[in-house]
């Protein structure tokens, strides 16, 4: 029991931390996307942002103030259920192709390796 005792206090000594506290910020606010209406979510980001504008962390308060900016984007979360973030890694998969090709000759290529990457093509002989 003694090992278990350290470990918390060990934990607990660490909560001066600026990253120790930005992580429960963080870790706080993925509880928004559990909210089961609109108007819990409107609730719980509010109380959300004011806590995150007490926390002295300017990194953390700047996203509360951009998360604000874009909340009414935020709860048709609760409207429809679904997100971008299919479109979003496609999106960062295909820069990457990009990036590590230092271009292409002409499109076609750049398409080919876009289609042969996201298509998940059986290139497997049969």
């Amino acid at each position: 029991m003694v090992g278990r005792f350290d470990a918390l206090s060990d934990l607990l000594a660490l909560t001066h931390l600026q990253t120790a506290r930005a992580y429960y910020h963080r870790i706080r606010f993925m509880d928004f996307w559990t909210q089961p209406t609109i108007e819990d979510g409107q609730l719980f980001f509010n109380q959300w942002f004011q806590e995150a504008q007490r926390s002295c962390l300017a990194p953390v308060k700047k996203v509360a103030l951009t998360l604000r900016d874009h909340l009414e984007g935020l709860l048709t979360y609760f409207r429809h259920r679904i997100t971008n973030a299919l479109c979003e890694s496609f999106n960062s998969t295909i820069q990457s192709i990009k990036a590590n090709a230092r271009g292409f000759r002409n499109f076609e290529h750049y398409r080919t390796r876009i289609l042969f990457f996201l298509g998940k093509l059986d290139l497997q002989p049969r």
